[in-house]
């Protein structure tokens, strides 16, 4: 299910150079093929490979996927050790091919209550990236957009230069996670749900939303080429005619 607040248009393709993602339901995924959740979590990490590498194929500059959302860590224990577990393999295991792939890699989101090890490893994988220039993957963990809002008023009362004249759009962009990363022209959900989940809330403030019944672990190359043929159908205004 698609939905735009924009007409279609038969003009020329917009262009996309970021897209974001909410990866949903690897947890249901799992429960339907009576299989752990922890199972899911593994297909959702092979699925993001896949992706990831279309991405490439498709010339996209910027993939921003919702991997920890700082709501998480209400889960059971249990499962939130396993994803920290999981999360930090991944970093190790992908390193080589994400700088064999020239993929630059951001770590976003606060970096309070992480494990020394996985923060180590999350400078790692950004040092080791740094020089990539043909994607850059932003893993969003332990991120929540109020947060980071909060973070940037916070950050903006302390600064002496930011005054009611001198505050504007550009400048709390600046000051949040994301600065230097363009604002995603399409946001991806997947496994039904209807909702953003305080993800990127300043920064899709105008991008084409999608929402598909696909599990994430079940999410495909082919379905992404066709939510972007679906997106270069649409017209955005930006508020204008």
């Amino acid at each position: 299910m698609a939905i735009t607040t924009d007409s279609r248009s038969d003009n020329s393709a917009t262009p996309l150079s970021h897209i974001a993602i909410i990866m949903d339901g690897n947890g249901r995924w799992a429960r339907n093929k009576k299989k752990p959740r922890t199972i899911g979590h593994q297909e959702g990490v092979n699925t993001l490979r896949e992706i990831v590498k279309e991405c490439l194929t498709l010339n996209i500059k910027h993939l921003s996927v919702y991997a920890f959302s700082t709501e998480n860590w209400k889960r059971p224990k249990k499962e939130v050790n396993f994803l920290m577990t999981l999360l930090n393999k991944m970093i190790l295991k992908e390193l080589n091919l994400f700088i064999n792939q020239n993929i630059k890699v951001k770590i976003i989101g606060s970096r309070q209550n992480l494990s020394e090890e996985l923060t180590k490893n999350f400078q790692l994988i950004e040092t080791k990236t740094n020089h990539c220039s043909k994607m850059q993957l932003n893993l969003m963990i332990n991120y929540g957009s109020r947060t980071e809002i909060l973070d940037a008023f916070k950050t903006a009362l302390k600064d002496p230069s930011i005054t009611q004249d001198t505050i504007n759009e550009e400048k709390i962009s600046e000051l949040l996670y994301t600065k230097s990363i363009p604002d995603p022209e399409l946001l991806i959900r997947t496994s039904g749900e209807s909702r953003i989940s305080n993800y990127m809330l300043w920064q899709i403030s105008y991008s084409e939303l999608h929402f598909t019944k696909t599990l994430w672990p079940d999410f495909t190359a082919q379905e992404l080429q066709s939510i972007i043929n679906d997106y270069h159908q649409r017209k955005r205004r930006f508020g204008g005619i």
